[in-house]
């Protein structure tokens, strides 16, 4: 297990949508993006900080894309796709993906702020690659693989107040 401190560059990648869903489903709250920021960057020095955003055509989207540019946050928005059958799709993953990997090779650490297991790959590529994998979830809805996968991983469920609005 590599270790933390102040000195490190890190990046912070967070999966609105997965923690957007966590959170409704197991405590009908909102996630707090400023408190989850600074428990990803745990005094270290931040390089990157993106969330990953679905626009569904709500009201109060827009409002809330601009606060998490002023908490300090950049935002990838990719449209909600429907399809002929009604089925909806929109997810972030290759884009994190590849993201994660680019933002490695100048950064110490990077943080995925999500529970997706489809991303434990993903980890398991930038530790072998010499980067530090955190991530930050909520652990009853988090892929025990991406647990696995990473150096560290923040149980947001250990202390919801913090964490949720």
């Amino acid at each position: 297990m590599t270790v933390t401190h102040p000195g490190q560059r890190v990046a912070v990648l967070a999966d609105a949508q997965n923690l957007y869903h966590t959170a409704r489903s197991l405590y009908t709250r909102n996630i707090d993006y400023a408190a989850l920021l600074e428990e990803a960057v745990s005094g270290r020095e931040l390089s990157r900080a993106i969330a990953y955003v679905i626009r569904a055509d709500s009201p109060e989207e827009e409002s809330f894309f601009e606060a998490l540019v002023d908490i300090g946050f950049e935002t990838r928005i990719k449209d909600i796709k429907t399809f002929q059958d009604g089925s909806k799709k929109a997810d972030w993953d290759v884009g994190m993906s590849l993201d994660a990997v680019t933002l490695a090779k100048h950064n110490d650490a990077v943080v995925l702020c999500t529970g997706d297991g489809d991303f434990a790959r993903l980890c398991r590529y930038l530790r072998h690659e010499g980067c530090r994998a955190e991530a930050m979830g909520f652990a009853e809805s988090s892929s025990e693989d991406l647990i696995e996968a990473v150096d560290g991983f923040v149980d947001m469920s250990d202390d919801p107040d913090r964490f949720l609005l």
